[in-house]
């Protein structure tokens, strides 16, 4: 669907990551002597990504206490996601609402087959039909770029990093015998700098994958104009109706079309979703192309 080189940016950046997990393990390996201890992180990491892959609709959708509608309740909604379906070839999804009135929307599923689309109250509210097929063209190709996949390995290889640092830094008192001792310092250094690294390329990976469904969207529906004028009212809407940071909402937010709670400063610099004004830019640019 897309022509640009996204797919190999995210494999590097997956590249790192595993580097930055390996690069752990061999300094616990010199202060335990022992490679236990990152392969059971490594275990548990394989087990969470396999089961937030799996659930990945379910846990989203439940986080949003979202309801599947019937066709009868939105026929609007459901001639647009089948028609953009049709389009690409692709199954159509099951659809739910959310009952908030923050305007957002998501799609999961681990594939086509098993996708479902989600919007809230919100972005129905606030969006004309235009923008709104912009927004479900943009969620599609999230489940047809298999996305889904992507974002929970990257979560998931991020957790093992942050769980072996936090392991370096409790139990990594030195080497056994007096052998091959480690700077204490260097090793409290790399387990507070590790999960930072680890933040900083899911978060690239995030972004990533963002700017490609913002392109392929665009493209499916022929309209990056009216994704553009989408992205711009839900960025004021959000300010206005933030989500609350619960833990079940921040796991999902990733999934989303826009960050769901107000932030400023460090808080939308590190933000898994690209600058709004930047995503608009890059849309307008299109339509111009």
């Amino acid at each position: 669907m897309h022509d640009h080189h996204n797919g190999l940016k995210t494999a590097g950046l997956f590249g790192v990551l595993w580097a930055v997990l390996l690069g752990l393990g061999a300094v616990i390996g010199l202060f335990t002597r022992s490679a236990t201890p990152i392969w059971i992180m490594a275990l548990i990491g394989v087990a969470t990504t396999a089961y937030g892959y799996w659930n990945s609709d379910k846990i989203a959708i439940r986080s949003m206490q979202a309801v599947e509608i019937p066709e009868a309740q939105a026929p609007g909604l459901y001639q647009v996601v089948r028609e953009l379906s049709q389009r690409a070839g692709q199954p159509m999804p099951r659809i739910y609402i959310s009952p908030t009135m923050a305007p957002n929307a998501f799609a999961t599923g681990r594939n086509p087959k098993n996708a479902a689309v989600c919007v809230t109250q919100g972005i129905v509210q606030l969006l004309n039909d235009r923008e709104l097929r912009g927004v479900l063209g943009h969620e599609l190709m999230h489940v047809y770029n298999r996305d889904i996949l992507t974002s929970s390995v990257a979560a998931a290889v991020a957790g093992v990093i942050t769980s072996v640092a936090q392991f370096m830094m409790f139990f990594g008192g030195g080497s056994r015998d007096g052998e091959r001792n480690v700077n204490p310092f260097a090793a409290i250094v790399l387990a507070l700098l590790a999960p930072f690294a680890a933040s900083l390329i899911q978060m690239a990976i995030s972004r990533t994958r963002e700017y490609d469904a913002d392109e392929d969207g665009s493209k499916l529906t022929g309209d990056p104009l009216a994704l553009a004028s989408a992205l711009r009212k839900i960025e004021g809407g959000v300010n206005q109706y933030p989500l609350p940071p619960e833990q079940s909402l921040v796991n999902t937010s990733h999934l989303m079309i826009a960050n769901p709670f107000r932030g400023a400063g460090m808080a939308k610099l590190f933000s898994t979703h690209p600058p709004m004004d930047q995503r608009i830019a890059r849309l307008e640019g299109m339509a111009r192309g």
